[in-house]
């Protein structure tokens, strides 16, 4: 299974964005896309604010997306031509609980695109990327945490413009290949072709090495 994480130090970061436009830019690949959200407290990780997004009767739950109209994320990702879209809910600190499940929902599926970073103590995709934007100080524990493993950076605003991030060593990411990313006016986050072309050697590499061990 060829597998690609997009994760970011923010909330609404663009994330959802850099998936959609993966899926759109690389459509080869007949993609599954998943959307991580994990809550607890009535708080949702996704973007910090009330939601009823937690299950009633378990710790997690796994939805397929089938609407192409709607206007969740999971849409979006349909809207760009993923095959599939799933979202997956779980109780913070719990992301282990719904692995069976989520393992027996993509065992089919050719190519995963996951949105979330702490998918990463569970998986070792062929290409993580880390959506990173300057202007917000916010950095969450989990970006962080698996910032040393980005294999490339998407960098949102001018290029110029120097982080407001506080604790977070530049060494870490100065020798990884950044992607300059400017937002239009809409606020939408674009994917450009040389980003794509990353990805897709990426996998490309991913794939050649898993023929080579077998």
């Amino acid at each position: 299974m060829k597998m690609v994480v997009v994760g970011g130090n923010s909330r609404e970061v663009g994330k959802t964005a850099v998936v959609a436009g993966l899926i759109r830019a690389l459509p080869q690949h007949d993609w599954t896309a998943i959307k991580l959200t994990q809550y607890g407290h009535g708080i949702c990780a996704a973007d910090g604010k009330e939601c009823g997004c937690a299950p009633q009767e378990h710790p997690f739950a796994v939805t397929e997306e089938t609407n192409l109209s709607g206007r969740t994320d999971t849409s979006r990702f349909l809207a760009a031509v993923a095959r599939r879209a799933l979202w997956v809910r779980v109780r913070i600190g719990m992301i282990e609980t719904v692995l069976p499940a989520l393992r027996q929902a993509i065992a089919e599926d050719d190519a995963v695109i996951f949105e979330s970073n702490s998918i990463l103590r569970f998986y070792e995709p062929a290409v993580y990327l880390t959506v990173l934007d300057p202007a917000r100080r916010d950095f969450k524990e989990s970006a962080r945490e698996f910032l040393p493993r980005a294999d490339g950076i998407v960098r949102l605003g001018s290029p110029a413009a120097q982080p407001a991030w506080e604790g977070i060593s530049l060494s870490v990411i100065r020798d990884k290949p950044v992607f300059e990313t400017p937002a239009t006016v809409s606020g939408i986050v674009s994917v450009t072709p040389e980003l794509a072309a990353f990805v897709e050697q990426r996998l490309a590499s991913a794939a050649a090495a898993a023929i080579t061990l077998k």
